[in-house]
């Protein structure tokens, strides 16, 4: 089956508001936990995931940190503008360096208040190490979907990284209806975030605690890292009727040759995703591994995943093993001399997917008719209603900041 030819209204189920998770619980590791394998669901908490996870798994994590995305302005007149900052709009995609940017930066941005904000610029001023800083937005550019703004700040010397954490909110998702809290700041945040970049949290990892790592040293079970960063497009609904017509939206990810020479060490081991932001990441690997094989030459800027690349041909028709993509895409690093492989994957994961390196995914409960679904029903197939009802008959807390669950893929 071509998942251009599912139906969303397929995936769906009812999930009354009162599931929704609107604080998290006190304790990270204390969320429940339903762990599907076989056909048979069992309950339990994080805290005793260890035990759910045979010897020698390698968990990957996704180390990207949430930046503070959402920022307030109001206009001499008295006006409120949101902005909301999506991703870097600048022509070095390297993360780590456009955060620490000084002087300017430009965005792609969703505004509220658009309408009230047609010409001139916006002001804040505000204090950052005793010093007064003035900072200045200005509408650059309307695209089709969103805004470019471009930020700059007196004194310059001070990097965006900083400015932003000052003067922005957290972001928390749409359906959490209501404003960011103090609590917020150190909650939406995995407890081994390390790169700043996300406007989303990738919240499979919120329930991991020191105790949890511990655990699973004891097992002899080894975690390692890549890092995607999470876009707003992660909350994008599916409009269209069949998913032809939805656009993927794509995400930045950044994996080093440590990470994919481990994965190369694990690849008969249970290699397992926490998150989907790390599932899409890993996933993608194999498939640019392929890519690398079929076009030896192929410049770093082309080195990506589009949408459908990996159900089409000649990408669909691969019969290459892991070990074997995975060991190409190292030598074109090599080649290239990248110490990290840093590009996006727009990649679909939905029923008719052949997942190659992940065999379990550790994640929230997700949405009604979204993508993160359609990536729950590749992984477990139709019994994706019996766990989803399963969580709803059970008060399972649902969406970022709930519940999740520990699916073995077969």
């Amino acid at each position: 089956m071509h998942p251009k030819t599912i139906s969303i209204a397929d995936y769906t189920y009812n999930l009354p508001n009162e599931r929704i998770a609107a604080y998290p619980l006190e304790k990270r590791d204390e969320s429940k936990l339903l762990v599907y394998k076989d056909n048979v669901i069992k309950e339990d908490v994080y805290k005793n995931i260890a035990a759910h996870l045979p010897e020698k798994s390698l968990l990957v994590f996704n180390n990207t940190k949430v930046i503070p995305a959402r920022i307030v302005f109001q206009k001499s007149t008295g006006g409120i503008i949101e902005i909301f900052c999506l991703e870097p709009y600048e022509e070095n995609k390297e993360y780590n360096a456009v955060m620490q940017k000084t002087k300017s930066i430009q965005w792609k941005c969703m505004i509220g208040g658009a309408s009230k904000w047609k010409e001139g610029s916006l002001e804040k001023k505000l204090k950052i190490e005793n010093e007064e800083v003035i900072i200045n937005v200005r509408l650059v550019e309307k695209l089709s979907d969103a805004y470019v703004t471009e930020f700059s700040w007196q004194p310059v010397h001070f990097s965006f990284v900083e400015i932003i954490q000052q003067i922005g909110e957290t972001p928390l998702p749409p359906y959490i209806k209501r404003k960011p809290e103090e609590g917020d700041k150190e909650r939406y945040q995995t407890i081994y975030a390390l790169y700043q970049g996300s406007v989303a949290a990738p919240t499979a990892g919120l329930h991991f605690t020191k105790e949890i790592f511990s655990s699973l040293v004891q097992k002899n079970i080894a975690t390692d890292y890549a890092t995607l960063h999470v876009g707003a497009g992660t909350f994008k609904p599916v409009k269209a009727a069949l998913m032809e017509g939805h656009e993927m939206h794509s995400e930045w990810i950044d994996v080093t040759m440590h990470t994919i020479k481990n994965m190369i060490a694990n690849v008969n081991h249970t290699v397992v995703a926490v998150g989907t932001t790390s599932l899409r990441t890993i996933e993608s690997l194999y498939w640019l591994g392929v890519k690398t094989i079929l076009y030896p030459e192929i410049i770093p800027a082309d080195l990506t995943i589009y949408q459908w690349d990996v159900y089409e041909s000649p990408l669909s028709e691969s019969t290459y093993q892991v070990e074997e993509a995975l060991s190409s895409l190292l030598q074109w690093m090599e080649k290239n001399s990248k110490e990290h492989l840093i590009t996006s994957t727009q990649i679909l994961i939905a029923p008719g997917y052949q997942f190659r390196i992940a065999k379990a995914i550790i994640t929230n409960f997700h949405q009604p008719n979204s993508t993160l679904l359609l990536l729950v029903a590749a992984a477990v197939g139709n019994y994706w209603k019996n766990i989803y009802n399963y969580a709803l008959q059970n008060d399972f807390r649902f969406l970022s900041y709930g519940d999740g669950s520990l699916l073995f893929i077969g």
